[in-house]
Formats: structure tokens, sequence, C-alpha cells
């Protein structure tokens, strides 16, 4: 070929000793090619590094087996989880990923930028898209969008979600059964509908056992590390702090041990701590972290199913699937002494 350059299908088929058309049909994966040709043909794609052209594969089959996943921060551990269960899927179907991120959830830009990556990459480029914990409510797309923890208790696109007021309710009456009544809660990404249904489950926690609501025991977070450092070290300071603190995120979760330890408080003999989520991290940090598995990997999993479903015509049997939460006890709780 002389100078290196863009490796074509003209030069797969002369170095094949084939048509084009040959080539063409081997990438389309046709079943009237014989298959000692199409094995030849397939070492030649990859001894040249050849790959064809997604818009020009579109053109010719309406598809591309290309799925779209737009998360706010590939730097968090809960887009990782479901990026892990997206991998599943794609893997199980012959489908490719293409990853979008803003690479910050804080930008007050999110919502635009999530309205055009859905647009930009349904447009030509992927088959539908995945969209997790998204700020905007509305995609303007012919194709399918299905969205993780959306913002919304009735979204417009296919979501799953997972049971975040059932889970958070079995948080309350873990640390209730232990004999703790001043609980303080540090609530996620207002906006979200895991936050604010997490936020119900505390507060649905509080009335089952008749103990009065105190707004100074809440604290409004982000679902981030940092601010939950600050916000615990608030309800730490006050003149009677909390004996037990649920975080809605096991990141938010880990600020609050971070903020113990620079106040000098042990955990979980000064105080209890109780995240949401289920990350790897959960069962290594120390001490391991009592937490409630939303099976993260598993709405992953599901979300690309649902899309998969769309792409080829089929309406998925729920429109908001939404997966079961299990309390998992380590050992960051304690009884009241």
């Amino acid at each position: 070929m002389g100078k290196k350059g863009v490796v074509t299908i003209h030069h797969v088929a002369e170095a094949a000793g084939v048509s084009v058309s040959t080539v063409s049909r081997v990438l389309n994966d046709k079943d009237d090619v014989a298959p000692s040709t199409y094995e030849k043909v397939q070492s030649v794609i990859s001894e040249l590094g050849y790959a064809s052209n997604l818009a020009a594969r579109s053109m010719r089959s309406r598809r591309n087996n290309v799925i779209g996943l737009i998360m706010p921060d590939v730097a968090q551990p809960f887009p990782i989880e479901v990026m892990k269960g997206v991998n599943n899927a794609i893997r199980e179907n012959n489908y490719d990923l293409l990853i979008y991120t803003g690479g910050d959830s804080s930008k007050k830009e999110v919502q635009s930028q999530e309205q055009f990556y859905v647009s930009l990459l349904n447009n030509g480029v992927t088959d539908g898209v995945i969209v997790v914990a998204p700020f905007a409510s509305k995609f303007n797309t012919g194709n399918p969008v299905v969205t993780i923890d959306p913002n919304s208790s009735n979204p417009e696109s296919p979501s799953v979600t997972s049971t975040n007021r059932e889970g958070a309710l079995e948080v309350m009456d873990y640390l209730i059964s232990l004999g703790h009544r001043r609980i303080g809660f540090i609530s996620g990404r207002i906006g979200l509908e895991s936050a604010n249904r997490r936020l119900g489950g505390y507060k649905d926690g509080l009335d089952k056992a008749n103990i009065p609501y105190d707004e100074s025991l809440v604290k409004h977070g982000d679902y981030l590390r940092n601010t939950a450092v600050t916000l615990a070290k608030e309800l730490l300071q006050q003149p009677e702090p909390p004996t037990a603190i649920f975080a809605a995120n096991d990141q938010s979760a880990f600020g609050v041990m971070d903020a113990a330890k620079e106040l000098d408080l042990s955990i979980p003999d000064d105080l209890s701590v109780i995240g949401f989520d289920n990350i790897t991290e959960a069962q290594l940090c120390d001490p391991p972290l009592t937490t409630v598995d939303q099976f993260v990997i598993e709405m992953g999993q599901i979300a690309t199913d649902m899309l998969i479903q769309l792409v080829n015509g089929k309406q998925p049997e729920h429109t908001l699937h939404k997966v079961s939460t299990k309390l998992i006890i380590r050992e960051s709780c304690r009884p009241i002494q």
C-alpha cells in the first residue's frame, strides 16, 4: 500500500483476492459466502486493521448494532457498576458500546449536554441510547432511549430504577431496632426520583416508630463524597448529635466516615453509619459498610435488554422496571448501649 493511510474496503478486497461486494457480504454476515472465503476475508480484515464505517453500515442495513451510554461522571462508582451490567448485555447480544460523559455531574449545563448527546448519537451513530441518572426529563430523538435512575416518578422514556423507598424504610427499621432514635440523614441529588424516594423512606420509618421528624437532622446532599463530609460535620457538631447517620448512597456514607475520623469518632462505637448502593468498596472499607444493595449491575443489564427490545420493534414487558433492594448488614452499626 506504500505510505500508510486509511484502510478501505477496496484494500481488503484486493488483498483477499475477492470482489468488494464479497467483502461487503462478509461484513454483513450474509450466509451465502463460502466458509473458506469468509475466513480468508476475516483474516485480511484483521491483518489490515480495517473497520467498516458506521454511517455507511447504517445506510446499508438501517442498523449499526451500536448502543450509546450517557453517564454523568465515569469516575463515580455507580455509573461504573451500571457500565458492567451494560457490558454483560451487549456481549450476549453482539452489540458495540459508545460512551459519552460530561465528566462532572455538578455542571449547570448537564441537562442540555444530555439532550445534545442523545440527539448526536441517535442521529445515525447508535440504534438507541441509555442515559444514567439524567438531569433531563425529555429527549427529542427518533431512536429509543432508556433511562436508569430517572428524575421523575412518571418518566417519559422506559426506565429502570430500584425500590428506593422500601430500601430506605428497611434501613430505618434496622437502625430503630438497634435502639437509635436520633438518626441523621444525608440525601441524594435533589430532583432525582431516587433521592426523593429515599428521603420518603426515611420519613416513613420515623413515622412508623412514632419518632418526630426533626428537620435539623436532615441535610440535602448530591451523592458526592466531599459534600457529605461537610454535611456530616454539621450533623455531628450539633449540641445533640445523631447516634446514627443514614447516607443516601455509599459515596456519601464514606464521606460520613471521613468526617467521623476527623472528629475522632469511632465507627460503630460512637456512630453507626449506613449507605445505599452496595458498591464494591462498601465491603472493603474499615469497618465494612452496612448498606442497601440495589443490584446496580443488574439495572444496567435490564436497561440494555429493554433498549435492544425497543430497537427490534418490541415493547418491553414493563416501561418502568423496579429492581428489589436488600439490606446488607456488615460492621458499621451497633446497638445503643
